[in-house]
């Protein structure tokens, strides 16, 4: 069965109009990124950057080229911990929200 709209385009859609699903996006990547799911947590992100500011002005908000951050996102990326941590950093200060981590 085929998809009758671009998955792409209902995600970007979505975070545009409910902020909380876009919160939700960026809380579900940092969860993932510390239950070591790296490539969940990066397929997460990329949707969350994609849908929000985008590489090239994220690039500028990091100081970095939007190309080598795509590239650290993608599949076959392997970006050090320094690198996502201020990525993750960037697009939390971006949204204006603080994340937490709490024992359950």
């Amino acid at each position: 069965m085929a998809l009758t709209r671009d998955f792409k385009v209902t995600i970007q859609e979505r975070v545009l109009t409910d902020p909380e699903f876009r919160v939700g996006l960026l809380t579900q990547a940092a969860e993932c990124l510390l239950d070591n799911e790296i490539n969940v947590a990066k397929a997460l992100l990329r949707d969350y950057v994609n849908a929000t500011l985008g590489f090239k002005q994220l690039g500028t908000l990091m100081g970095k080229k939007p190309q080598s951050l795509m590239r650290m996102l993608s599949d076959k990326g392997n970006p050090r911990l320094a690198n996502i941590s201020e990525l993750v950093s960037s697009l939390r200060k971006n949204e204006g929200i603080d994340l937490h981590v709490s024992a359950l």
